[in-house]
Parts: structure tokens; C-alpha cells; sequence
């Protein structure tokens, strides 16, 4: 692995009329009715959406066995008509699809779109130098607000993203390789063949349903694996549904950010519209971004340009 993050190549830009393949990498499809509004909001745009055969299996908590998850994905990715891939919804299992796999980097790349446990397959793939867009699942593109979608539309069609605005914790302004992950997958991939290299990179961290104090116990691993050393700037998105337990004490996650991070002396951006439960702004891997402290903005370099 190379010691410093390397630039990742996008797809071609996509358009109407391009195949895009549905597959379940992760968790089982629970959620039907936002699932088809989703393709159905791909399709009006012009696109051609088809399921890959098993993507509504279930084994457990997962989208079927392990064979069946990696197989869609093989099968989309060597696909020579297919121009992207839309994940049909987070959870988790894509880490142990990634056990026994190779990216087939002799096939023509294609977009990769998805977020929360996606997070694993969009880092995976920046290890061989590919982007992909951590942005909504097909399961929760329905409930988008219009920018939201529009940006990941401009994202994949290959024009610029205007800035996203959140809260500069101070420290000036940084450009780096953009990284977006959701912190506990990111967390269990360190160290691990699925990592990329973490220096010269602007970090974009978001989260679900986790207590304070496991945020605590994550970014505490980070810090002992020197882990934050080579990062040039951190981009905080939501943390949601991660409230101290009642009857409890305990920080405040937004107390556990900045006791654990702050310390770090690099930009920090925090408050930024991307996570789970509300706005999540589309953000490409592997692109030059600029992390402006200062003025609490992430801007994303287009690469088309």
C-alpha cells in the first residue's frame, strides 16, 4: 500500500439512457417502499435501473450469504453495459464480502453510490485508485430535499458541487484527497487490506445510534494508532441518534468531538449537511478538496473541470 493517499480516478460521467445495477452489498432489503421510490426517482431521471438477481435474499440480518452479496457485485462490476452501481441500502456485511475479493481493475470503472456501511466497498475501491460517491442509498434518496438529489446527480454527470457550509472550529484552510466514511465502519477497517492510506487527506466523518461514549472508544483507537497523524483536516457531518443515555452521566457527543479531535490542531469543520436521518450531501472519494476553518465551508475540486 502506498504511504500517502494517491488521487482516485471517476468514471466517466453518466447519462440518461446508461444501465445502472441495483445490488445488495450489506444488510437485508426491509424497507420496500422508500426501496422503489428510490429507483423509480433514478429511472425519471432517465436512467435504465435493473435488480440484480438476489439482491432481496435474507440470511439473518443480511442481503443473503456472503457468495450471493459478493457475486452481485462482481457481476455489475464486469458488466461491460453497466455504468453504475446503486446500493439498495447500509446496514451491515460488506466488510465480509470483502474477505475473499479482488477488485477486477482490468474492467472499465463505474460509479459506486452508496453510504453508512457502503463506507467498507467506497473505501476498499479508493485502494486501487477508483472514486466512488458516498451519497444516498436507494432507500433514502425518497426523502432527499431537491439540492440534495441534484447534487448527486451533478456529482455522477460530471459538473461542479457548490460548497457545503457547517461551523469552522478555527486552525485556517487545508486541501487534501477527500475520505467520507462513516466513523464505526472506518474504525473496523483500520488495519485491515480494505484501508487507504490516511495522509494527505481530509477526513469526512458521520454516524448512527452510537452512545457517547462509544464515539469516545472509537476516536481514542484512532488517536492510539496514530491513525489522525498524516489527516490534514476533519469534515464532521451528522452524528445523529447518538444522545447520552437517560439517567446516566455522560458527555454530549458534540463534547466527545471536540475533547477528542480539537486537541488535534488541524481545520475541523463540524455541523456540515451529510449522515444519516436528514440532509446527506453527495461527497466524491478521492477528489482535492479545501477545508476552510475559517469559514466553515467544504468545497470539493471538480475533477472535469
Amino acid at each position: 500500500m502506498n504511504s500517502r493517499f494517491q488521487p482516485c480516478l471517476l468514471p466517466p460521467p453518466l447519462k440518461p439512457g446508461d444501465l445502472l445495477r441495483v445490488i445488495a452489498p450489506s444488510g437485508c432489503l426491509r424497507e420496500y417502499e422508500t426501496f422503489n421510490q428510490g429507483i423509480e426517482i433514478w429511472r425519471a431521471r432517465g436512467y435504465r435501473v435493473e435488480l440484480s438477481p438476489g439482491y432481496d435474499q435474507q440470511w439473518g440480518y443480511l442481503a443473503g450469504k456472503d457468495d450471493n452479496r459478493r457475486q452481485q457485485l462482481a457481476d455489475a462490476w464486469k458488466d461491460p453495459e453497466c455504468r453504475g452501481i446503486l446500493c439498495a441500502r447500509g446496514g451491515y456485511g460488506g466488510a465480509r464480502i470483502l474477505e475473499n475479493w479482488k477488485w477486477p481493475t482490468h474492467f472499465a470503472p463505474k460509479w459506486l453510490i452508496g453510504f453508512s456501511d457502503i463506507t467498507s466497498l467506497l473505501w476498499s475501491l479508493s485502494t486501487v485508485g477508483i472514486a466512488g460517491v458516498h451519497a444516498p442509498l436507494l432507500t433514502t434518496i425518497a426523502s432527499e430535499p431537491e439540492w440534495s438529489k441534484q447534487r448527486l446527480f451533478d456529482c455522477v454527470e460530471g459538473r461542479s458541487l457548490q460548497p457545503l457550509q457547517g461551523k469552522g472550529w478555527g486552525g485556517g484552510k487545508v486541501s487534501g484527497f477527500l475520505l467520507p466514511a462513516n466513523l464505526t465502519v472506518a474504525t473496523h477497517l483500520l488495519c485491515t487490506p480494505a484501508q487507504p492510506p490516511l495522509d494527505n487527506i481530509i477526513l469526512a466523518l458521520e454516524d448512527v445510534g452510537e452512545a457517547p461514549y462509544r464515539i469516545d472508544r472509537m476516536l481514542t483507537q484512532w488517536r492510539m494508532l496514530g491513525a489522525f497523524k498524516g489527516v490534514r483536516g476533519i469534515a464532521l457531518g451528522r452524528f445523529s441518534q447518538c444522545e447520552p443515555p437517560q439517567n446516566i452521566p455522560s458527555l454530549t457527543v458534540a463534547e466527545v468531538l471536540r475533547d477528542r479531535l480539537f486537541d488535534l490542531q488541524i481545520p475541523i469543520v463540524s455541523d456540515l449537511p451529510f449522515g444519516h436521518n436528514g440532509e446527506n450531501a453527495a461527497l466524491p472519494v478521492g477528489v482535492i478538496a479545501e477545508l476552510d476553518a475559517a469559514q466553515g465551508t467544504l468545497n470539493t475540486i471538480n475533477p472535469f473541470s
